[in-house]
């Protein structure tokens, strides 16, 4: 399909009354327009909010048409991306982009290698281990489970791992991380000599044999921790009898065509044509016991799968409206500003309602990002399989050169 954008600077109502004037009438008696402001959670506005964010930082606020990719519009919005990742792949990037909107594909690049070994380029195929993004599909499948009444997430953990030595944590709690539980990553090699690989049932004997302490009463404080999506994946074993990664590709990535995705069993190795995890210097990155686990990370894919990942929550493909919004829910409100957790998700909850969806990921030298500004139906991908902290930096200059702004008005992460 051909496409177009054009590019709004001012506000809708200036757009309004320039189009009023031109074709309708010459003079423009005032209008009025009320806006309804949604808060991003009826009981989550502070009472010290800070002021309404600048239109240039604002989502919601992009306007793109398609109709014609040649105009100068559009051609002017790739050069400014070729030209911002140019330099960022002379100064470490390897990796792959996608920015999408309304379900179309607005910029698509590879940058370097896949496979340093065999000389294999990224390209559409080439999948990148998630890193903690994998948690978006545990959390999914947890609240798919919830939707269909297979499980309830307001249960004890125990219900389902009867094992589990901490009887006041619910499935909930460990969706938006407030369960308390110490991170297994941390403790586990105190109890266990060598590198051999676990798997998550090893991880709950773990638990269950040596009960180490809650860091925190249950629910009574955001800890992000990789033990609570480990014990989601098991969770899923338990309630459906079929392995993790079965039950992904069977209920989520084929019937959503992500033909490329896949999670990560290492017992059986990496399929060829996918990526090799580098440091930033180039040197491989090798597994650890933890790479047997699942449910905090291990799922690979392509942006173009992520994209399709992307567009299901618009379409309900895989859950509905309802269980979507209740995901969107922040959780925590122990501390001030923009940022919280909610069911699978990060978000960032601005004072006048807008917000953006979101997770980002680190696992050895995986660095992955996944912005959904949920009110534009925007999005941006950045998977890269070569150490670079400076990818986490980039989805605001993206977002600013769409809106056609300068560099540095991308978004506020802080607030």
């Amino acid at each position: 399909m051909a496409i177009r954008i054009v590019f709004l600077n001012g506000s809708v109502f200036w757009y309004f009354k320039l189009v009023m004037r031109k074709y309708f009438f010459p003079y423009i008696a005032t209008i009025l327009i009320l806006i309804v402001i949604v808060a991003c959670n009826s009981q989550s506005e502070p009472a010290n909010a800070k002021p309404r964010i600048p239109e240039e930082k604002k989502f919601g606020s992009i306007k793109l048409k398609y109709e014609d990719t040649t105009q100068p519009e559009f051609r002017r919005m790739v050069r400014r991306l070729d030209s911002f990742y140019a330099i960022q792949a002379r100064t470490g990037f390897n990796g792959s982009v996608l920015v999408g909107y309304k379900g179309k594909v607005l910029y698509e690049r590879y940058y370097g290698i896949a496979n340093r070994e065999t000389g294999l380029k990224l390209n559409p195929n080439s999948a990148v281990q998630l890193a903690s993004v994998s948690k978006t599909f545990t959390a999914a499948a947890i609240l798919w489970l919830h939707q269909q009444k297979y499980l309830n997430i307001d249960e004890k953990v125990q219900t389902y791992i009867p094992q589990l030595p901490y009887p006041d944590v619910t499935v909930r709690m460990l969706l938006c991380h407030r369960s308390g539980i110490p991170d297994y990553i941390k403790w586990i090699p105190a109890f266990r000599k060598g590198n051999a690989l676990m798997t998550n049932a090893e991880v709950i004997e773990m638990f269950a044999k040596h009960k180490p302490k809650l860091e925190s009463r249950p629910n009574t404080r955001f800890k992000y921790c990789n033990s609570n999506y480990a014990i989601l994946a098991s969770i899923i074993e338990e309630v459906i009898g079929m392995g993790y990664d079965e039950f992904m590709n069977k209920y989520i990535f084929t019937p959503l065509g992500m033909k490329n995705t896949f999670a990560y069993n290492p017992f059986k190795g990496l399929p060829y044509g996918n990526t090799i995890s580098y440091k930033a210097n180039w040197v491989k990155e090798p597994d650890q016991f933890s790479d047997g686990v699942w449910g905090d990370k291990g799922i690979y894919s392509t942006v173009e799968d992520m994209y399709r990942w992307d567009q299901s929550f618009y379409k309900n493909t895989f859950l509905s409206n309802e269980t979507i919004e209740m995901a969107y829910g922040p959780c925590s409100f122990e501390k001030p500003g923009v940022k919280n957790y909610g069911l699978g998700w990060r978000m960032l909850c601005y004072p006048d309602g807008d917000k953006i969806i979101y997770h980002n990921g680190w696992w050895h030298g995986n660095n992955t990002v996944f912005y959904r500004f949920i009110q534009d139906n925007f999005t941006i991908i950045i998977l890269g399989n070569k150490y670079s902290s400076s990818i986490y930096r980039q989805a605001p200059v993206v977002y600013s050169i769409l809106k056609n702004t300068d560099a540095d008005k991308g978004f506020d992460t802080e607030g």
